[in-house]
């Protein structure tokens, strides 16, 4: 079973940036992988997604301030995020699924996804 790796997340102060990477295994190829967040006492939410093609899209909420790549040559994705909030802390995982995601980030669920990393925390102080 194909397991991601997150890593980057650190303790920052508001208005700080960093560069968070899922790497998986050069013979997995996913079509579509998401960043997921879960912040305490709350929902997980999408964060952004990008395809094999390239194409990407946002949440509303991060747009502007995150930017999501993907190295093929690596197999990582990175989600690089600036201007940091407070209310951007969370335990950000990684998500992939093997057919490419059309619409807007609001319209997937974590079930929607198959294949999970085990998450890396971001905290973001005022």
């Amino acid at each position: 079973q194909v397991q991601p790796v997150e890593s980057g997340g650190e303790s920052v102060q508001a208005g700080g940036s960093l560069r968070l990477s899922c790497s998986a295994p050069v013979s997995y190829s996913p079509d579509c992988i998401a960043w997921f967040r879960q912040a305490q006492g709350k929902e997980r939410e999408g964060v952004a997604f990008i395809n094999a093609d390239g194409t990407s899209r946002y949440a509303e909420y991060v747009k502007g301030r995150f930017t999501i790549s993907r190295d093929k040559s690596e197999n990582t994705v990175y989600l690089q995020m600036n201007n940091l909030k407070p209310e951007d802390t969370a335990v950000y995982r990684c998500a992939a699924r093997d057919y490419a995601c059309v619409q807007g980030v609001s319209v997937y669920r974590p079930v929607d996804f198959f294949t999970w990393g085990q998450g890396t925390q971001v905290t973001v102080s005022s």
